[in-house]
């Protein structure tokens, strides 16, 4: 009699998980039933974002090709007689926005002055600036620049203006732009407030070596007592 309990245990154990493997195999059919529009229609738009995705990514390459062409045929064919255009097409490629090519193009109109006017410049450094996606040391370097380009005419309030976003930070420009304003200060005969600025360089953790050794023979030659 055990026997024949154990068996018919045994065989109820079987027939239960028959039972409920086939109850999941039901309901799994019955959701892909039930879900299979959302289901192929989730995976189409799966597929479609990635197709576009390279087709953006190839879009994009080779516009950056067409920019980087057009780049170079106007800076190796540069000549300050004859390119009356020039300007123009520049400052087209700062409004394509391009991380490489935009910056690129405010540097040759500011090395060459082909462009004069501050405020026009300064519009394409806040472009570049506040409109591209770069990387935080080379928006950190153009910051710096943009800064530099100023401070010959630039008021005390807006050079810390364009400067504090590499003040307030660790940033590998930090002991650059800290010696400008120490430099401002001094072209202006506060001597105290370049001083205090030479000082901030040497106090760094991680200075320019090159830089806090100019701010230490600086603070030596023109501020000893």
């Amino acid at each position: 009699i055990t026997i024949c309990t154990k068996k018919y245990d045994v065989t109820m154990d079987e027939e239960i998980q028959i039972i409920n493997e086939n109850t999941r195999r039901e309901k799994f059919k019955n959701f892909i039933t039930k879900y299979k529009k959302v289901l192929i229609g989730s995976s189409s738009a799966f597929v479609l974002i990635i197709f576009l995705f390279f087709l953006y990514s190839d879009f994009k390459h080779k516009n950056q090709l067409k920019i980087a062409d057009k780049f170079n045929e106007i800076t190796t064919s540069y000549d300050n007689k004859k390119n009356e255009n020039i300007a123009q097409d520049l400052i087209s490629i700062i409004y394509k926005k391009d991380k490489t090519y935009s910056p690129l193009a405010l540097n040759f109109l500011i090395d060459n002055k082909i462009v004069n006017d501050k405020e026009k410049i300064n519009k394409f450094f806040d472009i570049i600036i506040n409109e591209i996606k770069l990387e935080k040391e080379i928006k950190n370097l153009i910051t710096y620049k943009q800064a530099l380009y100023n401070a010959e005419s630039s008021t005390e309030n807006n050079l810390l203006k364009i400067l504090n976003p590499i003040l307030n930070s660790d940033s590998i420009w930090k002991s650059h732009s800290l010696y400008l304003m120490a430099e401002y200060f001094y072209s202006k005969n506060e001597k105290e407030k370049s001083k205090e600025f030479l000082n901030r360089i040497i106090e760094l953790d991680d200075p320019n070596p090159n830089i806090k050794i100019e701010a230490q023979k600086r603070i030596r030659r023109d501020f000893s007592d």
